[in-house]
């Protein structure tokens, strides 16, 4: 099939057998261009649930905030997931022990995945700093990832996908360098958080996607490794509840109704998601996904909270766009032509 915009003088041109074609070398810019189709396909499936899932947290999180400190909603929140997810997997029989090895690889991942990652947002979003500009600057681990990816994971990043990955990275610093000039109220610091978020979700993604890669040690099923992670998480936020907030919580029925979406929706549904994704696609292509992130949140932060979005944000968001389409649409290689 002729690709889509192939002009009419190219049409015309003399046919030329393939046997007498020149071996051609690609550069590392040229690549095939996934079909729209294929795009569309991709955002309606899994991808399409994990951006969606992914930033209701952030408004979910905002909403529990006046009712809990940022440390005493986590550490509940992880209580009430471990508890569930121990009740199920007694019911069923699987409540054993897998190995230090297994237990340990998924406390580590929890611990950074959900922790010290939700930690540094709740933290930035309780010293006011918006969702959508928290989101923003999360968006920046497809950068990391990319970075790492080929020295942890050996996953090669091409040029198109670097390009793409540098924009993002523009993209984030217009936006948040413009709020940090504007929103002189809210201290540097919870500007610089979530750049905390950034390191372990990414340190979590590569260690993932090596054992999934690896194969090493028997892979635990996923509501089992969900369980030792988030009672791993839940043992790291005891202290810092307890010692820095009293574990205190206003448990109203509006807290009672975002405690559960948080549980239920985005601990189960969007981390699920994240790590089936880590299985099917490489790790870059997956960190792709949170340059979705900014857009998605800032909706939603608009349509619950009434957020404000200045021209910064917009051209930030266009930015960071351009770089997801180079990174997820460009980074097929083409095929050498062979003679």
């Amino acid at each position: 099939m002729l690709a889509p915009f192939v002009c009419s003088k190219q049409l015309d041109a003399a046919y030329v057998p393939r046997a007498l074609q020149p071996e051609v070398t690609p550069s590392p810019f040229v690549h095939t261009v996934v079909p729209l189709r294929q795009i569309v396909t991709r955002l309606l499936g899994l991808e399409l649930l994990f951006v969606v899932l992914w930033n209701s947290g952030f408004i979910g999180a905002e909403y529990g905030l006046p009712f809990a400190g940022p440390w005493s909603l986590l550490f509940w929140r992880y209580v009430i997931l471990s508890v569930l997810l121990g009740l199920w997997l007694g019911l069923r029989g699987r409540l054993d022990w897998p190995g230090s090895r297994a237990v340990g690889h998924s406390t580590l991942v929890g611990v950074l995945a959900h922790g010290v990652w939700l930690s540094c947002v709740l933290i930035s979003l309780d010293m006011g700093v918006p969702a959508g500009i928290v989101a923003l600057v999360t968006a920046l681990q497809p950068l990391l990832t990319g970075t790492l990816s080929g020295a942890v994971v050996g996953e090669r990043t091409d040029a198109w996908q670097w390009a793409g990955l540098v924009l993002g990275f523009c993209g984030v610093v217009i936006a948040v360098g413009a709020r940090l000039s504007l929103d002189v109220t809210i201290p540097v610091s919870g500007f610089l958080l979530p750049f905390g978020s950034v390191v372990a979700i990414t340190a979590a993604s590569l260690l993932q996607r090596r054992r999934e890669q690896r194969g090493t040690g028997a892979r635990l099923a996923d509501d089992t490794a969900l369980f030792y992670q988030s009672a791993a998480t839940a043992l790291a936020l005891l202290l810092p509840a307890w010692w820095l907030e009293g574990f205190a919580a206003e448990w109203t029925v509006p807290f009672i109704a975002t405690m559960a979406w948080l549980v239920l929706v985005v601990s189960l549904g969007a981390y699920w998601t994240m790590w089936r994704l880590l299985v099917r696609h490489d790790a870059t292509r997956v960190a792709s996904l949170f340059y979705l992130s900014p857009p998605v949140t800032m909706l939603m932060a608009w349509a619950a909270f009434g957020d404000r979005l200045i021209l910064s944000d917009v051209v930030g968001l266009v930015v960071a766009g351009v770089g997801l389409v180079l990174v997820y649409r460009l980074g097929r290689r083409r095929p050498r032509i062979d003679a």
